[in-house]
């Protein structure tokens, strides 16, 4: 059974995600995560506390409350990964909250999240990415859907696009130029070079798709005409890294993190790499692309003017 939360607090949550947009810029997936998390934690105060959440129950949330909802959530099978997303969510809700009613939010921004070991994206090596572009073009026994997903793919090692940006390409950016405008996560816009490699497999594939590819229309089509899911691009990629024996990392993702390693290993500036991908931080950056205590050092020896 759903708990209902109150009028007061679902206006509230649905003014902090418009701010959350209108100023942040935030992406829409990303809001519907936060509205979930924002709403399971309102509804489980309201029945841990017995009393609906309206504005001023929420700014009496003390710290019994949220260690309460932590252990609960925890029970109920949340990782410490995701319980840290759940918390982080709640607390921006709360900093935007407490600003707008005038109340102090201690006792819910000095909750602590859980420890969990961040997982290191796994590139692929350079003879690995290559065979699977390869091997992707060949699980369909349709020409044109072996060409859709290998120019899928190429696009996110040669580009380093994700998956969703290359999905969202439309008519209108036909045919690839040498660069592409991409709009990423939250609005932001970079621009990508196209390797030549990559506008040959997306010309391939345009020739031999059977559908129009009209301004406005997704240029990745399923086999019925309409956009192409992402689940099906994951599935071809996973047939292919089962059939090269590769490991389970082997994902649609890790060649975007293969496109930043490989970069960084033949002399890419960091910095370049991150406006590439469009990392709003280089920390996000360095955890992409493996970044290692000894390249950097010779990156800073290589080009500090007092290094040596």
């Amino acid at each position: 059974m759903t708990v209902p939360i109150s009028p007061a607090a679902r206006d509230a949550l649905e003014g902090w995600l418009a701010s959350s947009r209108a100023l942040n810029g935030t992406a829409e997936n990303t809001l519907t995560a936060y509205r979930g998390d924002v709403v399971d934690f309102i509804a489980f105060m309201t029945e841990y506390t017995g009393e609906a959440q309206g504005l001023a129950p929420l700014a009496r949330i003390a710290v019994p409350d949220m260690r309460a909802w932590m252990a609960h959530t925890r029970g109920g099978g949340a990782s410490p990964r995701s319980l840290a997303r759940k918390l982080s969510a709640v607390k921006s809700f709360y900093r935007w909250l407490a600003e707008r009613e005038g109340f102090e939010p201690t006792a819910v921004l000095s909750t602590r999240a859980p420890k969990f070991q961040k997982k290191l994206p796994r590139p692929l090596n350079e003879d690995a990415a290559r065979a699977m572009i390869e091997t992707v073009g060949q699980q369909s026994q349709k020409d044109w859907v072996g060409a859709r997903d290998m120019a899928v793919v190429t696009l996110l090692y040669g580009c380093g696009l994700r998956i969703s940006e290359a999905l969202g390409l439309t008519g209108r950016d036909l045919p690839l130029g040498e660069a592409m405008r991409i709009i990423g996560k939250g609005g932001k816009e970079r621009v990508v070079p196209v390797l030549p490699i990559a506008r040959q497999a997306v010309q391939t594939y345009v020739r031999l798709c059977p559908f129009e590819m009209e301004p406005a229309a997704p240029v990745f089509r399923g086999v019925r005409g309409g956009a192409l899911n992402a689940r099906l691009v994951q599935k071809v990629t996973e047939q292919a890294r089962m059939q090269l024996g590769l490991p389970a990392t082997a994902t649609p993702h890790a060649m975007r993190h293969s496109f930043a390693t490989h970069l960084l290993a033949a002399g890419g500036d960091l910095r370049a790499i991150q406006e590439l991908l469009g990392h709003a931080s280089l920390s996000t950056t360095q955890a992409y692309t493996s970044v290692d205590t000894v390249h950097l050092m010779k990156v800073y020896e290589a080009s500090h003017p007092k290094a040596g």
